[in-house]
This record gives structure tokens, C-alpha cells and sequence, in this order.
């Protein structure tokens, strides 16, 4: 019969190599969610700025139909007076 160290070497030997390929394929893993977190992070900072400048365009507009309406009523009150 062999003698167990004959058996234990080589056993090792394939348990290193599958240990380096699992953490191999783990890299590889991490690399490719790392770039696909880095994506969804782009795509929520375009959709930020673009709620942001949707925003501004809404205060905008809002603030000229403000403007709009305090003229009108300040016709209407002339209007009121000089009656």
C-alpha cells in the first residue's frame, strides 16, 4: 500500500488550484457588479439632474404665472377704485 503522504501532496496541490481558480472567478464576479453598480450610479446622477432641472423649469414657470396673476389682480383692484 501507498504511503498517505503519497495521497496528501497531490491532494493538496488540486486544493490550491481550485482555491486560486474560485478566487479568480470571484474577482472576475466583483469586477463585473463593481461596473455595473458604476452604471446604475450614472444613470440615478443623470436622473437626478434631470428632476433637479425639471424643478427649476417647474419653479420657473410657476413664479412668471405668479407674476401674471398679481398684475391681473392689480388691474382688477384699479378697476375696483376707480369705480
Amino acid at each position: 500500500m501507498s504511503d498517505p503522504v503519497d495521497f496528501i501532496i497531490p491532494m493538496l496541490r488540486e486544493m490550491r488550484a481550485e482555491n486560486a481558480a474560485l478566487h479568480d472567478k470571484t474577482r472576475a464576479d466583483i469586477a463585473r457588479m463593481d461596473k455595473r453598480i458604476e452604471k446604475i450610479e450614472g444613470s440615478l446622477v443623470s436622473f437626478r439632474q434631470a428632476l433637479t432641472g425639471d424643478s427649476l423649469m417647474g419653479k420657473l414657470v410657476t413664479g412668471e404665472f405668479e407674476e401674471r396673476i398679481e398684475i391681473l389682480e392689480a388691474k382688477v383692484r384699479q378697476l375696483e377704485t376707480a369705480k
